[in-house]
């Protein structure tokens, strides 16, 4: 118990909370605002690979970070094209569709690594966000600006759904795209919208791996947490501040037992502490997920007249 609350007032840990939990929020985001308006995207996954390697390709290639971060949401943006295109254009399955963007985005990215860097045997690195010590804050001053923007997003975004008449038509596509027809909304186009600047976020969580949480790109370096952002939306009950709560929650759980495997990894096997962050979080899911209310239209194909 006195190791457990020496973790705990630690401000280093807090910090460390707050920088795994920061891809998480963009990406959580990204599924919310698809989900909001119907359409599951299970590109996630690959998406954030595809992000991650080409906003890190860009920076080594001499551009600013900035313009990497932009590089990685244009590339989300248009796997999301894509996604949109098969989905709601084609009516076709997006479990199916999201799965095959999934792979494709993922051999893609690595075909490109290879093909780039085809004779290293250690990734390339590149010099990444700085710390934003100027803050004066104990935890953000530890950040980086991408962290800063996760956090921005969150309240601009539930905004936007809930105080805009942009909102409300993401929310009735999702509810009820035969209302939002009879309105004289363009539920193709709401839908198209709204994949394309969610998978947009998708892209720039996975360049937080690449431009400020590492500073190269490597195989296997978003690691599931693309599947975790779509169980997060099913935890946070589609709304952009219980998101931000669940990412948090998770990345509590994940900082957590990387202190305990510090601490006490003689102890026992270091395979309970890699569970117990996705244990808690399974149980935490399970507990909300029963009285979650899904848009209705989620997962379901619309075609213009139909009724």
């Amino acid at each position: 118990m006195t190791e457990l609350l020496d973790i705990l007032s630690n401000l280093s840990f807090w910090a460390a909370v707050l920088r795994i939990a920061t891809p998480l929020i963009l990406g959580t985001l990204g599924v919310l605002l698809c989900e909001r308006a119907g359409v599951l995207n299970l590109g996630i996954e690959g998406i954030m690979v595809a992000g991650a390697f080409t906003g890190w390709l860009t920076v080594y290639a001499g551009a600013p970070l900035w313009a990497g971060v932009a590089v990685a949401a244009g590339t989300g943006a248009v796997l999301g094209v894509l996604h949109a295109f098969l989905t709601v254009g084609l009516a076709l399955s997006q479990h199916v569709s999201g799965l095959g963007i999934t792979l494709l985005a993922t051999s893609l990215s690595y075909y490109g690594y290879r093909v780039s860097f085809p004779k290293v045997s250690t990734p390339p690195t590149i010099t990444p966000f700085a710390e934003m010590g100027w803050l004066g804050l104990p935890v953000l001053a530890q950040q980086t600006p991408l962290t800063l923007l996760a956090l921005l997003l969150v309240p601009l975004l539930g905004y936007v759904l809930y105080r805009t008449p942009l909102g409300l038509s993401v929310r009735m596509v999702g509810e009820n795209p035969q209302a939002a027809e009879g309105q004289g909304v363009s539920v193709a186009q709401v839908r198209t919208g709204a994949i394309v600047a969610g998978s947009a976020l998708m892209g720039v969580a996975g360049s937080f791996l690449t431009l400020s949480a590492f500073n190269a790109f490597f195989f296997n370096m978003v690691n599931g947490r693309g599947w975790i952002c779509v169980a997060l939306v099913v935890f946070a009950s589609w709304r952009p501040g219980k998101a931000l709560l669940g990412a948090l929650l998770f990345a509590f759980f994940d900082a957590l037992q990387l202190r305990l495997q510090q601490s006490g990894g003689a102890v026992l096997p270091y395979q309970l502490y890699l569970m117990l962050p996705y244990v808690l979080s399974i149980l935490a899911l399970v507990l909300v997920a029963r009285k979650a209310s899904y848009p209705q239209a989620l997962m379901k194909p619309y075609r213009k007249g139909e009724r």
